[in-house]
This record gives structure tokens, sequence and C-alpha cells, in this order.
């Protein structure tokens, strides 16, 4: 196939982008008199956009995804074995390569049993979903059908995910949203809501207690949580947080969904966030980093408790789950998450994550040290929040186009940072780090710069 010259030329690449393309959290007004980003090729924690400019990128692929890096041929060639030799079944049989990955991926998370394949994030928390309600349907007369979720945490972009959603403007105009999902507070304890509290994290699970006595423990079904809270500000959770919210589960008889979409596979130096925790968990839900983006996959991951609710001996009942994904039955998934596994191993990528995460935080809390305007810096491994304040004392958020500033500014600079992004009212103020996890002390030093010229720029 012969493909037209104009395909080498940026400006009309750009002009059909423009005229065509409708990008994911963008307003696009902007693009009237700016040109949209387009990027044409990645190596390592570099980008190249369709200019020549080639950029550092802070963000993992913008959504914290690329765990290790661009231009992995290996991961490309694994692909392009597996798609020759077989590139889909639907999910109803087996395969090699997920048989293999989900394997090799239980072998990283003692106590779980069951993988069942997906395409994204937000498909993985909708099948933990159904399970919820399933079980409640089939083993508790449909009492226990209510989800607790977390302010401040993000589920996914369908409308049952975004039922679990803690970001008022990332749901905000798309209701009404299913029933029996139930908020409960944030855990981020510079922003605290239990003031007088001694124990943060006591204070906090507290709070959980007594929404459930007050929705009835034997309407709760499960508790839907992130390890570390990551678009509503980077969370890292208070001592004894995790500790007490597992008493409860297990009082109450409520499951424990953690969702890893953005912490799993080494975000945080270990295998998942939540076991950084002693976390003993039901439901484990994972997507961005399972395969780097370098093919779709997501993963629902049960014990086998969960899956034995599902499984009875007549072969004409409505017991076993009864949901499909379609693109949870394409191999390149699990062929790439195979491939994106070893190199984790053979390259120490767990290690290079706490290591350069270690040096990351140093940095930061040097620029604490330089620049008023930074609140607090929290985190773990290469996954970093710094939040921006206008005032220290009273810790008034900055203001969100300020902090778009400094986000542009790092930009200009040549290194892509992230940030909250239309999520929380008058709390869209926290810089986000999620460099991918090959990043060299170099690239975090670099980093660290950028972050430190632009709040001069801005700032002063």
């Amino acid at each position: 196939m012969s493909f037209p010259a104009t395909l080498n030329d940026p400006a009309h690449i750009v002009e059909m982008d423009r005229a065509h393309v409708w990008h994911h959290l963008t307003q696009h007004k902007a693009f009237e008199t700016a040109e949209p980003p387009v990027f044409v090729e990645g190596r390592g924690l570099r980008l190249w956009d369709i200019h020549g400019r080639e950029l550092l990128d802070a963000t993992s692929g913008g959504v914290w995804t690329v765990n290790v890096g661009y231009g992995r041929r290996s991961i490309a060639d694994a692909v392009h074995a597996q798609l020759l030799a077989l590139n889909y079944y639907a999910g109803s049989a087996g395969s090699v390569p997920g048989s293999v990955f989900a394997t090799r991926l239980l072998e990283k998370m003692p106590g779980m049993s069951r993988v069942y394949y997906g395409n994204s994030g937000s498909e993985a928390n909708e099948k933990v979903f159904k399970m919820v309600r399933q079980i409640a349907a089939q083993h508790h007369g449909g009492r226990k059908w209510k989800i607790l979720y977390r302010e401040r945490d993000y589920h996914g972009t369908s409308l049952g995910a975004l039922s679990a959603c803690g970001q008022p403007q990332r749901c905000a105009d798309y209701g009404p949203f299913v029933p029996g999902f139930v908020e409960i507070p944030h855990c981020l304890e510079y922003r605290a809501q239990f003031h007088d509290a001694a124990d943060y994290g006591q204070a906090c699970a507290d709070a959980i207690e007594a929404i459930i006595l007050r929705e009835g423990p034997d309407t709760i079904g499960a508790l839907c949580l992130e390890p570390i809270t990551a678009g509503g500000g980077v969370i890292t959770p208070p001592p004894g947080y995790w500790e007490r919210i597992q008493d409860l589960c297990r009082r109450y008889e409520i499951l424990l969904h953690i969702d890893e979409v953005v912490c799993g596979l080494g975000r945080t130096g270990t295998w998942f966030g939540y076991q950084n925790y002693g976390i003993r968990p039901d439901f484990v839900t994972m997507a961005k980093g399972v395969a780097s983006g370098y093919a779709a996959i997501a993963c629902t991951v049960t014990t086998e408790a969960i899956f034995d609710q599902f499984k009875r001996a007549a072969p004409d009942d409505m017991d076993y789950f009864r949901d499909i994904s379609t693109f949870g039955g394409c191999l390149a998934g699990p062929a790439a998450a195979l491939e994106n596994m070893r190199i984790i191993e053979d390259e120490g990528l767990l290690n290079n994550t706490l290591l350069m995460g270690a040096r990351l935080h140093a940095n930061l809390l040097g620029l604490m040290g330089r620049h008023a305007s930074i609140g607090e810096v929290r985190g773990k491994g290469l996954f970093w929040g710094i939040e921006l304040v206008a005032d220290r004392t009273t810790r008034a958020p900055l203001d969100e186009t300020i902090v778009q500033r400094v986000v542009a500014e790092c930009r200009k600079a040549g290194v892509l940072i992230g940030m909250t992004n239309r999520s929380l009212p008058s709390f869209n103020n926290t810089l986000c780090l999620s460099p991918a996890l090959v990043a060299t002390a170099e690239d975090i030093d670099r980093i660290g710069e950028s972050i430190d010229r632009a709040l001069t720029a801005c700032l002063g």
C-alpha cells in the first residue's frame, strides 16, 4: 500500500488532526489559535513531536501508563509474533499467553487466584461492581449490594465507574448515576476533615465505620479504594489507616476492592501499591502499566473464595459470571504484559524505582525549602504529588490557572509534567509526577530543575 506524500508533511498532519480528531480531556476552543500536540516517536523517557522537538516525559504517557519507557522492541516483537500465531479468540476459551501471564501475575500476588481479562481500567472496575451485585443477589438475598467509594478517588469513565467517582468535576453533568454507591471521606491529612484528631488514620476509619452503621452493614457488599489516591492529588494514607480498614471489612463482612490501575506493576517500588500496606484484598483491578501501553489489557483479579461463589454443579443454572469483554480476547495484551513483566524483573526496575524515587523525593524537598508555594510533597516510588498553595500558613490552594502556567513553563523547557486536571473544585492545585521506571539520575534532576525554574518564573 502506498501512502500520500502529505503524510510526511507535518503541517498537513496537524491540520487533519485539528479538523477530525476529538482529543481526550481537552477543550478544543484552544486549537482555533494553537496547534494540537502531535507526537511521532519515543525512546526511554524521551518523546519527539511532529516538528522534531524533544521532550522529557515525566508522566509516563500523560496518564501514568508507559512504565518501562518508550521504544521497547522486545515488546513489539512479542506482540508481532503472537498476532501472527493467533491474534484473537473470545475469552470463553483459553490461550497460551493468557494462561502463562495469569500464572506469572498471580505469583506476584499471594492470596489471589483468578484473572479475568478486559481492556481498560474502567472495564476492570465495572467487572468488580457486577460481581459484587451478583454475589449479593445469589448469596445474600439481594441485601449486600451497596459499594463504598472514597472522596477524591477515581475509578473510570463509564457510568458505573463514575457512580463511584470521588472527583466532582470528572462526573459533573453525567448523572443520574447508578444507585447504591456511597461516598466515604478522603484521607488527606494536609486537608484535614477531622481537625482535632490525635490519630488521623483512626479518625478517617472511624468516619467510614459511622457510614457503614448509618447505611446498615447488611446492605454493604464492598469497599472500593485506590491504595494511593492518584488523580485526586497523590494522597498517601496516614499511619494505621489501612489496618483499621481491613478490620472493618472483616468485622462487617465487606469485600475489599483495591484499584491498582495507576499503582500496579511497579509504580511505587513494589509490584502493587497495596503490598506497601499489608492489605489482603478480595479484588484487585489493574490496567495502565500491565503492558506499559504497548497493547490494551486490563485484569480483574480475585481470590478463589470469590471465584467459587460463581461456580455451581448444575449446567443450566444462572450462577456463573454472565459477562464478556470482546477485546479481553485480544492476545496482544497478555503477550505484551509477559514481556513487560520480564523487563521489570530482568532490569531490576523495582529497585530502580525505589532509588530514583528517593532521589526525586529529596529534590522535591529541596524545592520546598526554596519555594513557599509548595505546601506539601507526598508520594512513594516514582509517583509524587506537589501541592501548591497561595499561603503556607492558611494552606489556601494556589489558583488553578497559575498551576497550569507552571505546567506550561515546564513544557516550554522541554519537560512534560502533570497536574490534577479539572477534578476537584478549588483543589486542582497538585503537580503530578510519574516518570517511567527506567528513569536515570539525570532524568530525575532535570525534572526537579524544570519545576524549580517554572515556579520562579510564575511566582518569583
